[in-house]
């Protein structure tokens, strides 16, 4: 059965006591005004405003070592981490509705619930 998935956008992971502040200088190092995020709810995440082209661009407290991840937004979980994993990625661990990956050159990133409005007609489709 054919799946879509597209680039969801990057989280800057940043291990710190203060998202916030953080928050404050990725805004203004990137030019972008705090907006909603993806995680309501969840005080260690902060977002922006998205751009025209939609993109989420988020900051995370996390305890691991600072870094950039990207997503991945799909329409199907399941099906979207068994292509990237026949793709030599493997999974890592799954966090409440998305899925942990990391590539064969070890870059972690994460497969997400499409959230885009646009997603279905921009994003690609796998058969």
């Amino acid at each position: 059965m054919a799946h879509r998935s597209r680039l969801g956008g990057f989280i800057i992971d940043c291990r710190t006591d203060d998202i916030g502040s953080a928050a404050s200088f990725w805004g203004a190092a990137l030019g972008m005004k705090p907006g909603p995020g993806t995680e309501p709810g969840h005080p260690e995440y902060a977002g922006f405003a998205r751009p025209h082209n939609g993109l989420n661009i988020e900051v995370q407290q996390v305890d691991h070592e600072s870094r950039i991840h990207l997503d991945i937004e799909t329409d199907d979980i399941a099906a979207e981490v068994a292509r990237l994993e026949r793709l030599g990625a493997k999974r890592i661990k799954a966090v409440r509705d998305w899925v942990v990956m990391e590539a064969p050159t070890g870059q972690r990133f994460c497969v997400v619930p499409a959230f885009r409005e646009n997603f279905a007609e921009e994003a690609n489709r796998w058969e």
